[in-house]
């Protein structure tokens, strides 16, 4: 991986004033350098919400991976960009001082439209860990299916908000099977490189791994991997380890040592908004309406798309609904927002001629969660950073990669948590349901049971050789296997089937999709690099040929 230069965008004479649109500042100042040409000082101030009638030359659909990896490349080449998103700017601390709210205390800043949470960990110790909440547009959305619940970031920065930070690149063999119609030397030799910079990627210590005491538990999960014969993986992520090491020295406010990560991190973890975001900031480029949401796209009688958009407030409720004209246009609202968009476009006739791929090859990332309760000489530690950074690697022979996750609860457990990724074939399909108005998914739960085949291949192992048991008190009651939800939504609208083989919709000059809806359901490990590193690939061949 890529060591990252970060540098003040103060250093480039670039002002700090604001670029979000009716927001203050971002969270955070430090920028990626990397590749990116020198920034220019004329940061554009926008003073208010895009207007209805506006006219932009690009529309991105969603801050997440993908559309924060096309802004920030078009922008750089000289196109003006405009950003809509549906969540909140993320920007103006609580009550209590801090902009997000803490794992183990929810608040009305933690979840999407809820009156009560819907945590992944629904149980603890026999006693049920949800609660009722104000209904606010919180950075976490627990969007539930038949058959499922998509974990999904909500916000400028997107699913960054909120990942555990665990920045993967795929082994080279396994991505033939992700993505069979990309040139892999292309990937590993440029574009998966340009994306590890870009995002930050840094490995930890692995001296201070051994020592830190807020890593015993994955020492723990180490040491059970190794004696069962299974290699141990230091995982990359996208953490500043200095501020880290200072929050385990005291010096400075604790934020992966307090838990931080589920309804965002407050310091230390490097999101979209202090790498690629902070870097749009910096061309004068793109402005960004947090709150708006996408309802309608359809072709515009002088050329490029009609956008209807709707302003949201806090409580969900829209306060006006906007016609906009763009030339072109990227779909960029995730997996699950991105094919949900498409399929209720093509459906309703707005935009005909997509193809029939179009919500077709959406996966899990074959996601599911289990713990295994240690013996009282194994404790797994009362502070444990939230930030994983070590995995277990069983692909090649049970089908799955799991990573060994914290359960930052603050007292110990002597409990051993781990999410796995694992090669589950099953693909489900969106589809539009013209009575309810609305896509509908076709995810059924026994499909789950590939997942927790492969897991066991690793876990069944490791209790038989330590005389250790599952957990059954986290997921409900007497229930081992957390495979009810994922992380790690994918696919929708696949590459080379429903677009051509760089993103671009069939049957639309100028419709885009570059987030993760391109990856057809699996990655093999956590997916927001591949989604980087794809989009970087992408949007240098729609630059090159398209503008």
């Amino acid at each position: 991986m890529n060591d990252t230069t970060m540098q003040d965008s103060e250093t480039n004479g670039v002002s700090r004033r604001r670029f979000i649109t009716g927001t203050g500042s971002l969270l955070g100042a430090a920028a990626i350098a990397g590749h990116a040409p020198r920034a220019r000082a004329d940061v554009r101030t926008a003073a208010a919400p895009i207007g209805s009638g506006a006219h932009v030359p690009v529309l991105v659909i969603g801050t997440g991976y993908g559309g924060s990896v096309a802004a920030l490349r078009l922008a750089e080449a000289g196109t003006d960009v405009h950003m809509v998103e549906m969540g909140m700017a993320w920007d103006t601390p609580g009550a209590d001082g801090k902009i997000f709210a803490n794992t183990t205390r929810p608040d009305d800043r933690s979840f999407w439209l809820r009156t009560r949470t819907k945590q992944p960990l629904s149980n603890f110790l026999g006693f049920p860990l949800d609660k009722d909440v104000n209904r606010r547009t919180g950075i976490l959305d627990a969007e539930e299916f038949g058959g499922i619940t998509v974990y999904q970031g909500r916000g400028v920065g997107g699913g960054s908000l909120v990942n555990g930070g665990m920045a993967v690149t795929p082994r080279r063999e396994h991505f033939g099977a992700i993505l069979p119609t990309v040139n892999a030397a292309e990937m590993y030799g440029t574009y998966y490189p340009r994306a590890n910079s870009g995002l930050g990627v840094t490995t930890i210590d692995p001296a201070w791994f051994d020592s830190a005491d807020c890593y015993q538990y994955a020492r723990v999960g180490r040491k059970h991997a190794q004696r069962s014969g299974f290699p141990f993986l230091f995982v990359p992520a996208v953490y500043d380890w200095d501020y880290m090491k200072q929050e385990a020295a005291g010096t400075v406010p604790k934020s992966a040592l307090d838990g931080e990560i589920l309804y965002g991190n407050n310091h230390g973890k490097k999101s979209l908004q202090k790498t690629y975001i902070e870097r749009i900031r910096a061309t004068g480029r793109v402005t960004i309406s947090p709150l708006h949401k996408v309802t309608t796209v359809t072709p515009a009688p002088g050329g490029g798309y009609t956008v209807l958009i709707d302003q949201l407030d806090t409580g969900g409720r829209t306060t006006a609904t906007k016609t906009v004209t763009a030339d072109k246009v990227f779909f960029a609202a995730g997996s699950v927002g991105t094919s949900k968009l498409l399929v209720g476009l093509k459906a309703t006739g707005a935009l005909p001629l997509l193809n029939d791929e179009i919500g077709r090859g959406w996966g899990d990332n074959g996601n599911v969660m289990c713990g295994r309760a240690n013996h009282l000489w194994d404790p797994t530690g009362k502070v444990q950073s939230s930030i994983p950074t070590g995995g277990i690697d069983n692909w090649d022979a049970g089908g799955a990669f799991a990573e060994i996750a914290p359960l930052p609860t603050g007292i110990e457990t002597w409990a051993s948590f781990y999410l796995s990724i694992t090669k589950n074939p099953h693909r489900a399909r969106f589809t539009w349901n013209a009575a309810a108005g609305k896509a509908e998914l076709d995810w059924r739960t026994a499909w789950k049971q590939p997942s927790i085949d492969a897991a066991k291949t690793i876990f069944d192992k490791i209790n038989q050789k330590e005389g250790t048991i599952y957990r059954t008190d986290l997921f409900g009651t007497y229930k081992i296997w957390g495979d009810h939800l994922t992380y790690h939504p994918l696919g929708g609208a696949v590459l080379d089937k429903a677009t051509d083989n760089y993103g671009r919709l069939h049957g639309y000059w100028g419709l885009y999709v570059i987030d993760g809806a391109l990856i057809p359901g699996n990655t093999s490990v956590n997916p927001f690099v591949t989604i980087t590193a794809l989009a970087e690939r992408n949007i240098e061949r729609i630059i090159a040929t398209d503008l």
